[in-house]
């Protein structure tokens, strides 16, 4: 979340799509509950009618994988009608920036496609630069060649009418929700993996973001783009390196081609140089010195370009091409797409295994029905680990907020905590290693690793000691990010968490919720919240160039002229608080980008390090499928391209990525589209839920919801049996006949669009098809995140449960 769940209650108008924030994150309806009190207005878009549509004073029925034209369209009417805050696009974001002239959009594929490599050459994406390569700017926004004009011309052809024959939403009622934030600012967006589970879904986001851009609805109270992250601790586990490509902190993966700290900063800048050394300090202690490079060639490397997902790990097993999974807290037979072939590739491995509460599905794989142990070859171990309120350790949800978590009771049987497992399991490999001389196992040899108290039991508050960091030579802990230095005097495990234990504090811990001195929900002293207890990431964007902010009434940072710094009821989000606005640095809202500014397009540009001048100070990422985002229909789609037909789907895709095990199914067999999510009474893959009675008796098996014309067609009554088949699998659940789902109007031809929860599968107390047998394990090509969204299927009626 840009901002934070009390922040909720700021806002004039919420747009909730791709979730149903009501049923699944209902933290945020208190807080949207006390918005509405104030004559706040939610407009909720969803493919179905839920509890979030319910609260909604508009509901917008849209087809599933069509956000970008419902967007764009929106995007288009701001910009035709100039509804955009020229203040804060002129100074907050990269409007006036100059794009090279021969930058250019046709059917379908922006200039530089490489239809050969499959992919862009972005050179004609970029800026015009000056002799200091940085960026020219236009004296007016009406210069052809400036950001905004070629945005402008990009979005126009996205209108109202457009948008409604292919996304199904009405036009007048497009118009209406485009015209409700255009009068009601600030707004605020809330999505979760409704959005993301699509094979554009970055640039669904880039989406939210050049919309709030535009509106000026970012940095201030009641504003921003706020993902809603899961129970299992999904932010904090992002943080931490979750995602193949980073490690801890968001810092860029090394790969092949960067391996030394001058070819890493090459590629990345020295600007995130400073956090890559202070997390090789971190790991590597003593033996992390300037002259070998703080031990960055004992991290192995990533070959440039590679996936290194799930779904590439599967692709591998499923080849023969690995070893060993090691799946800790994750049931991969229920939560991933394409189930038949994760079936299939972890038959194939020499050993899996499993760090979980339960006998899991992916645990126990080979107990699935129709499967012959015998032709199993895979030994399977499982690691039983404590639940949440048998260990602690912190946790961060959505706002970013770290809060400690106590350990209530002791775990049952042999059942330990995460962290004395990872201790055991890498003292005991690094004790099978230690006469190794192979230079791939120095990585082994020379870490830091004591995380350990008195009596020898693993420490979880040492562990976010080492995450906050220390002065090296002293050995006190950081005060925050700007203690960081980039010659090795300083530590960080993970530099945006520096801070969390000032003053040798646990402040995770605290619990102070009376004092707000700003009365809009901000208190400091409640736990922490990254970085530097910042609540509203790009504050600064709330105040002018001057640094007055545009809303006095609502402020919450500001220049103070006579203090001579930045001020205010949160943590200002500025490079240096005693640098005003009369410098460089204190024009950068956006400072974690190259430009400084919000990037209504976003172009490749690296910005010139004034003190390295062979080097780069940052290097902003660029979406591999385009500047700006254009509607691709899903992989598998009830109808053509209406904008381009000859680029029916993202071009940049590569799927299938094997030769067999990922078929594509078509209309002419599989005619109705599928939406898949999970459900508030079983939490994820329902390893935990679908083994506790009192959720079963709520919940207590799978279904396919689907329109009461489409089972009427059909010949389908509510809780008959149904099978429901896609290119890949089949499932037969009950039927669930209901006036919350509807036909949709996609380009002159009725959609049908059903339903499933993906939360059950083959073991626990309340048993099931899971969803994801029938899914596609296509995936965002700069992401890999899967298109369990929108998929193709069919479905007949097989049986009935009445008497």
């Amino acid at each position: 979340m840009t901002n934070h769940w009390l922040d909720l209650q700021n806002a004039k108008v919420f747009l909730i799509e791709g979730s149903n924030a009501a049923s699944n994150h209902s933290m945020s309806t208190r807080w949207i509950d006390k918005a509405r009190a104030n004559g706040a207005i939610v407009i909720h878009v969803d493919p179905r009618f839920t509890r979030t549509s319910s609260m909604a004073d508009i509901y917008a029925r849209i087809r599933p994988g069509t956000d970008i034209a419902f967007l764009n369209a929106i995007i288009n009417y701001v910009l035709q009608n100039k509804f955009y805050d020229e203040a804060f696009v002129k100074t907050h974001t990269n409007a006036l920036y100059l794009v090279n002239k021969d930058f250019g959009f046709q059917d379908g594929l922006f200039s530089g496609w490489q239809s050969d490599k499959h992919n862009y050459e972005t050179a004609t994406w970029a800026y015009q630069l000056d002799g200091a390569k940085k960026p020219q700017k236009a004296a007016s926004l009406d210069d052809p060649h400036c950001v905004l004009a070629n945005t402008k011309r990009f979005y126009e052809r996205y209108t109202f009418q457009t948008a409604e024959a292919i996304s199904g939403v009405p036009a007048e009622q497009i118009k209406l929700i485009a015209d409700t934030l255009v009068k009601n600012r600030p707004a605020t967006i809330l999505y979760a993996l409704g959005m993301t589970q699509h094979t554009t879904g970055v640039q669904n986001i880039r989406s939210f973001a050049i919309l709030q851009l535009l509106l000026g609805n970012i940095g201030k109270p009641g504003t921003g783009i706020n993902a809603l992250r899961g129970e299992p601790n999904v932010q904090g586990a992002t943080d931490m390196a979750l995602l193949y490509n980073y490690l801890p902190g968001y810092v860029a993966y090394p790969t092949a081609n960067e391996q030394t700290l001058e070819e890493y900063a090459k590629a990345h800048g020295t600007f995130r140089v400073k956090w890559l050394i202070n997390g090789l300090k971190a790991w590597f202690g003593d033996n992390a010195t300037p002259e070998n490079d703080f031990g960055l060639a004992w991290l192995p490397k990533a070959t440039a370009g590679k996936s290194y997902s799930i779904f590439t790990m599967l692709d591998n097993a499923q080849a023969g091409k690995m070893k060993l999974l090691y799946v800790v807290g994750q049931n991969v037979m229920i939560s991933n797409p394409n189930l038949n072939l994760v079936h299939d590739a972890l038959g194939k491995l020499d050993m899996l295994v499993v760090q979980d509460l339960w006998r899991t599905e992916t645990a126990c794989f080979w107990e699935k029905a129709g499967t012959d142990p015998k032709t199993i070859k895979t030994e399977v171990l499982l690691l039983p680990v404590a639940y949440f309120m048998e260990k602690e350790g912190s946790i961060t949800g959505s706002g970013r907020m770290v809060q400690w978590r106590y350990k209530a009771v002791e775990p049952p049987g042999q059942a330990k905590g995460d962290l004395e497992v990872f201790d055991q399991v890498f003292r005991r490999v690094r004790q099978l290693y230690q006469n190794s001389n192979a230079p791939k196992d120095e990585v082994l040899k020379k870490a830091v690793w004591d995380y350990s108290g008195p009596d020898g039991q693993v420490v979880a508050e040492s562990v976010l000691k080492e995450i906050n960091g220390r002065n090296w030579k002293t050995g006190e802990l950081v005060a925050g990010i700007a203690a960081l230095q980039a010659d090795g005097s300083t530590s960080s495990g993970n530099w945006i968490y520096a801070g969390v234990f000032a003053g040798g504090k646990n402040l995770s811990k605290r619990r102070d919720n009376k004092t707000d001195p700003s009365g809009l929900g901000i208190y400091p002293g409640f736990a922490w919240t990254w970085p530097g207890n910042m609540h509203i990431l790009y504050n600064r964007a709330s105040c002018d160039a001057e640094g007055r902010p545009f809303d006095p009434a609502h402020k919450i940072v500001w220049w103070d002229e006579q203090q001579k710094k930045w001020a205010g009821f949160d943590t200002p989000d500025v490079p240096a608080p005693t640098d005003g606005p009369d410098t460089p640095n204190g024009q950068k809202p956006f400072r974690m980008l190259a430009e400084g500014v919000g990037r209504l397009m976003a172009t490749p540009y690296t910005d010139p390090d004034p003190k390295e001048k062979e080097l780069i100070r940052d290097a902003s990422y660029v979406p591999g499928d385009g500047p700006l985002p254009e509607f691709y229909e899903p992989v598998e789609s009830p109808t053509v391209n209406a904008l381009h037909a000859g680029v029916q789907n993202n071009p940049i895709l590569k799927y299938p990525r094997l030769k067999s095990g990922q078929p594509i199914g078509t209309t002419a067999d599989f005619p109705y589209v599928l939406v898949t999510s999970t459900i508030a009474e079983h939490w994820c893959a329902g390893s935990v839920t679908r083994n506790v009675p009192w959720l079963n008796e709520l919940v207590p098996e799978p279904m396919v919801a689907m329109p009461e014309n489409l089972a009427e067609q059909l010949g389908i009554r509510a809780d008959d049996q149904v099978k429901v088949w896609s290119a890949r699998g089949e499932a037969i659940v009950k039927a669930q006949v209901t006036k919350r789902m509807d036909s949709l109007q996609i380009n002159g031809k009725e959609v049908f669009v059903v339903w499933m929860p993906y939360n059950w599968g083959f073991k626990g107390l309340s048993k099931g098809a899971s969803a994801n047998l029938l899914t596609i394990d296509a995936g965002d090509p700069n992401t890999g995140c899967q298109e369990t969204k929108a998929c193709l299927v069919n479905l007949k009626r097989v049986g009935s449960t009445r008497a």
